[in-house]
């Protein structure tokens, strides 16, 4: 399993440092590129749901949303009902990257499929589901302030 999970790293760097190369003249660093694409996916998103999207911390959702509102991708909106939730949505100029950001994933896409016919492919996606959620299940406790038993 050890091997799994490294490829799984060596494969997310990869397609990280690509991202970061290709999107540097759209100031897009830094995984900023995934916020963007999650919130135009999800027009009114908020930020603890984005959080546990993405999974990362909220403090790392709330500087990443800072940024890409500060560069103007995305703007942030008061929910009818709760005043004090802030619903993000992306901007015209975020929508305008956003589908340069999808022209990029399904050319990642096309070659990460390269040689691998379709079963194999939903086989690969069967498993990594069920080890995203078995890791889950500790990012979960840590994020309540537990600790992990090893």
């Amino acid at each position: 399993m050890i091997e799994i999970l490294r490829e799984i790293g060596m494969i997310a760097r990869c397609l990280d440092s690509i991202s970061n190369i290709e999107f540097k003249e759209l100031h897009l660093s830094k995984g900023q590129y995934l916020y963007l694409v999650r919130i135009c996916e999800n027009p009114g998103i908020i930020q603890e749901k984005l959080s546990e999207m993405i999974k990362v911390d909220k403090t790392t959702v709330a500087h990443a949303v800072k940024k890409l509102e500060t560069q103007g991708f995305i703007e942030k909106k008061d929910d009818f009902e709760n005043k004090k939730i802030k619903r993000l949505y992306p901007t015209e100029k975020g929508e305008d990257i956003y589908l340069l950001l999808k022209r990029e994933e399904e050319h990642s896409d096309i070659v990460a499929h390269r040689g691998i016919d379709k079963e194999e492919v939903q086989a690969v996606l069967k498993t990594l589901k069920k080890i995203r959620r078995n890791i889950e299940i500790d990012w979960e406790l840590l994020k309540k302030g537990e600790e992990r038993k090893y």
